[in-house]
């Protein structure tokens, strides 16, 4: 089998309103769906990411710069593909990131090619742990008043999502103590609730927020403290307060992540997938963390996410938006898996098992 041709399909879809995190905001959801066409016919199918401002700086690199390296080789051997993409990241005069994303696309399209020569879901080839797996909604985003964040927790319920990773680190500990509290009230205890200030805190910040929130029972703190001295912070704020610490959506690569870990710094690392080498990169990663005893989550993207985290015992949970939030998980896809009393049962297709709504994409198209 022989990689032919790789079709790129940016779109861009404005949400109903601006959402604001500690430091950032969003008001439309972008992603790159990658088609990679072998000589037989067969398709790697995906969608990464949501970068609004460099998506076509990544759909230039993996069309201008990837493909002539691949184009050719065996898509059902990510490995070797990885590897000759890798060298694109030497360049130390531009932005690597941008580079290792559109390595993230491709990788994700050669495993969805290996999924469907094997006749399964990803989540088996990998290693089958489980077929389900509980499913988080990320929200709570400024704007809200705590009423309405009550109500948030009310919608989720009703859409059988379980619990909910709510922003803080946009203002001071004290105020987003009562936001968290009152989405505790709402949900109940057995509701999974985190809390994700995105970098957002100084660490007296992050360990003054878990003193006002400790007897509430988050499940975890996420990256609760500013990017200049994570590592220790993380660490700090970790030992200090005996929650739970989860980071690692931030880091480049797997020796990044392996640092947090031997640092003790984390509980639980949720590596992100389509920020950071694909697939091939994450499982990496989540062998480094069964070494560690430390967990894994995965930074968005359910539709890559749910596979890779589904296929380990120490696999966390599946992260989603709400509708408002992430359109494109919700009507992109044709063949989503069933979300039902907190849990989220993988689609049974081969590969990703990914099929697309074209008149979606036709709607929200734009020019790479």
């Amino acid at each position: 089998m022989r990689i032919a041709d790789i079709e790129i399909t940016p779109i861009v879809v404005p949400l109903k309103k601006t959402f604001q995190g500690s430091k950032y905001s969003m008001s439309s959801r972008a992603t790159l769906i990658l088609r990679l066409r072998t000589e037989e016919g067969m398709v790697g199918l995906t969608y990464n990411g949501d970068e609004v401002h460099t998506q076509h700086i990544i759909a230039k690199i993996i069309t201008d710069e990837i493909l002539p390296l691949i184009k050719g080789l065996d898509p059902s051997r990510p490995e070797v593909i990885w590897q000759a993409m890798k060298p694109l990241t030497f360049d130390i005069l531009r932005d690597r990131r941008l580079v290792i994303m559109a390595m993230a696309s491709v990788d994700s399209a050669c495993w969805d090619i290996v999924g469907k020569i094997a006749g399964q879901p990803l989540n088996k080839v990998w290693g089958g742990y489980r077929d389900k797996l509980p499913i988080i909604a990320i929200g709570g985003y400024y704007g809200l008043t705590n009423a309405e964040l009550a109500a948030e927790v009310e919608q989720y319920l009703e859409m059988g999502i379980g619990g909910c990773k709510m922003k803080i680190g946009g203002a001071s500990p004290a105020v987003d103590a009562e936001r968290f509290l009152a989405m505790r009230e709402a949900g109940g205890e057995d509701f999974i609730l985190m809390a994700d200030a995105n970098q957002g805190y100084t660490q007296p910040e992050a360990l003054e927020f878990a003193r006002l929130v400790a007897h509430a029972n988050p499940r975890w703190l996420e990256e609760p403290v500013r990017w200049d001295n994570a590592r220790n912070d993380l660490r700090d704020v970790r030992y200090r307060t005996g929650l739970p610490v989860a980071a690692g959506q931030s880091e480049v690569g797997r020796a990044d992540a392996r640092d947090l870990m031997a640092a003790g710094a984390i509980d639980v690392c949720n590596f992100d997938a389509s920020w950071s080498g694909g697939p091939t990169e994450w499982l990496r990663v989540a062998g480094c963390a069964a070494c560690y005893g430390v967990q894994m989550a995965h930074h968005e993207e359910p539709q890559i996410a749910a596979h890779l985290l589904s296929a380990f015992a120490h696999g966390t949970y599946v992260e989603c938006f709400h509708p408002d939030r992430d359109p494109v998980f919700w009507n992109l896809l044709a063949s989503r898996g069933e979300c039902k009393d907190g849990v989220y049962t993988l689609p049974a297709g081969p590969g990703f098992g990914m099929e697309l709504d074209e008149d979606y994409i036709a709607k929200y198209r734009v020019d790479a």
